[in-house]
């Protein structure tokens, strides 16, 4: 089944390459060829605010910003205050703006500016210890829709075949309305990014240098396979 569905992916995938430090940010400013997007994690970069937002006009590509809540694996353990003030900060700086199901309600507010300012919004859902029923699933992406989402976006983790064989079939069926965003975590995290994109998952996020997520790709790997531009 699942040779089936590679031989006619749904969609082309964008290219989501994320920035998490100093380093990054140099190296993303640098780049002659950038991914389609990058993603700003103002939660690791809280230390270097001032420097970020001096040198974010550098970037060549539309930007996604989010502050990921400690539970789904944020850093530096901020609060929801914190995490609301660094979103509000770069808002007009993004073309999209992430934020856990979780977090909706408490953010509820600073979503509706982000209408209102025509930023996108991606509704994330981070599962880090397993991947839940096709029916959590399925609810998990109406929960985003509710809340507005344009994208649903959802990292669960993926050890065995059996977990990502459940994370294809929940893309490959996905809910009408609103594009997924789907990938792995752990021992098949690689794999699934891969797979996941030529079913149709919308975005495929990479490490533009070392990563400490099990199971995430680097650019320079999707490259290789052929499945981002060239340098």
């Amino acid at each position: 089944m699942i040779v089936r569905r590679l031989a006619t992916p749904r969609l082309r995938h964008r290219v989501v390459g994320v920035i998490t430090s100093p380093a990054d940010l140099d190296f993303a400013i640098r780049m002659g060829k950038p991914p389609d997007i990058f993603e700003l994690r103002l939660d690791r970069l809280v230390r270097a605010v001032d420097r970020l937002e001096n040198r974010i006009s550098k970037l060549r590509a539309p930007l996604i910003i989010t502050a990921r809540h400690p539970i789904e694996g944020g850093a530096n353990r901020l609060s929801a205050a914190q995490r609301h003030n660094l979103l509000a900060r770069f808002l007009s700086r993004a073309r999209y703006i992430d934020v856990e199901l979780r977090s909706a309600p408490v953010f509820r507010s600073l979503l509706r500016v982000a209408r209102k300012q025509n930023v996108r919004q991606i509704i994330s859902v981070h599962c880090l210890k397993s991947t839940p029923s096709p029916n959590q699933l399925r609810e998990k992406a109406r929960a985003a829709m509710m809340y507005g989402a344009d994208i649903f976006k959802l990292a669960t983790r993926t050890d065995t075949p059996a977990q990502l064989t459940r994370l294809i079939d929940f893309v490959a069926a996905r809910e009408p309305g609103v594009a997924v965003s789907a990938m792995g975590i752990g021992k098949l995290g690689a794999a699934s990014r891969v797979l996941l994109a030529c079913c149709g998952s919308a975005l495929i996020y990479v490490s533009l240098g070392r990563s400490d997520i099990e199971g995430q790709i680097s650019l320079e790997q999707l490259r290789a396979l052929g499945m981002a531009p060239p340098r």
